[in-house]
């Protein structure tokens, strides 16, 4: 299964460098349906974090080309979160231990205030063959440019280090890190208080595991954390995120504890079903997002869809409201 996943990740890509810069013309818009899907930025822009600075917004997403450029870590910017700007680059210089490879994943970008630097944790692989591995970069500006630390937080291999959430505890003010991918569970380990290495005695412990739900689960990825009220909840992505079979919706589960026991929105209410995102009848296989709020505390959930009439558009970035209704999350209109 491993090596069809791959295939599956691995041929979107591959497929749009060798489009190169065709431009397709615009096709007419479908009608508008009921649903809560709603595309923000129509190009290919995969696995967003979307953070506030200031007044404006900024967004990150996995490399994409634009034009006859690969792009290796994406980045627009918007004042309202509705409007965006392609911004371009945003790790123009390849890490020394990644300088050979074309593939660079899922970054989440957050603003530490006692470091007063913009912190990058990313996947790469280092030569297309092993595996991902996993980096830290800093930038003094949201646009960056992004500077590696100079060697990987964790290597592969597979699929297994990739789509990292870095948080700080509200509660202990431990700095965390959530990853997981390859048919593995979900895991959470603490770092220094710079990012730039696992905390010396830490382990890594496994919060949520695939294959407990009916429909998504077999693979789990795209790890996202949210604190409201007293309540951690996780964020996460499956089951297939890409390809001609792309089945993929956003789950969640909820702890008291930033390490858990996490409890499945499907294990909660028995029906083995913890997916709060899913397709609707236009646009297939939503995920991979982030959370984000604007100045008057409202809460949006940032996400990749694909288009099913255009496929060859990619994963287009998706904004959302978000509520916590009875205790759980809910996308809505």
């Amino acid at each position: 299964m491993k090596k069809a996943y791959r295939y599956l990740l691995l041929a979107p890509a591959l497929f749009l460098a060798a489009c190169g810069n065709a431009q397709p013309k615009p096709a007419a818009r479908p009608p508008a349906v009921k649903g809560v899907i709603n595309v923000v930025l129509d190009r290919d822009f995969p696995d967003p974090t979307v953070i506030k600075v200031g007044s404006k917004y900024y967004a990150y997403a996995t490399q994409s080309p634009n034009g006859n450029q690969m792009v290796n870590i994406q980045v627009a910017s918007s004042t309202d979160h509705i409007h965006w700007t392609y911004e371009g680059e945003a790790l123009p210089q390849k890490p020394a231990w990644a300088s050979n490879t074309q593939s660079f994943w899922a970054p989440d970008v957050f603003f530490d205030a006692r470091m007063n630097k913009f912190v990058m944790i990313f996947s790469a692989d280092p030569n297309e063959l092993t595996g991902k591995w996993m980096g830290v970069a800093y930038a003094d500006n949201p646009l960056g440019p992004f500077i590696d630390k100079g060697s990987p937080l964790m290597k592969g291999p597979d699929f297994h280090c990739i789509d990292p959430k870095g948080f700080v505890d509200p509660k202990t003010g431990k700095h965390l890190l959530y990853w997981g991918s390859d048919f593995q569970p979900l895991r959470v380990r603490e770092m220094n208080d710079d990012w730039s290495d696992f905390k010396a005695g830490s382990a890594a412990t496994a919060v949520v595991f695939p294959g407990k739900d009916k429909s998504y689960s077999n693979l789990i990825e795209g790890s996202w954390l949210d604190y409201q009220d007293g309540t951690y909840y996780l964020y996460y992505s499956g089951d297939n995120c890409c390809g001609d079979n792309a089945n993929y919706a956003v789950m969640i589960a909820k702890a008291t504890d930033a390490f858990g026991p996490f409890v499945r929105l499907g294990e909660s209410n028995n029906s083995l079903n913890s997916a709060i995102l899913v397709k609707d009848s236009i646009y297939t296989a939503p995920g991979h997002n982030s959370i984000f709020m604007d100045d008057k505390g409202n809460k949006f959930i940032a996400y990749h869809a694909i288009e099913i009439a255009h496929k060859e558009k990619g994963r287009v970035m998706c904004i959302s409201p978000i509520r916590y209704i009875n205790g759980w999350p809910q996308v809505v209109k």
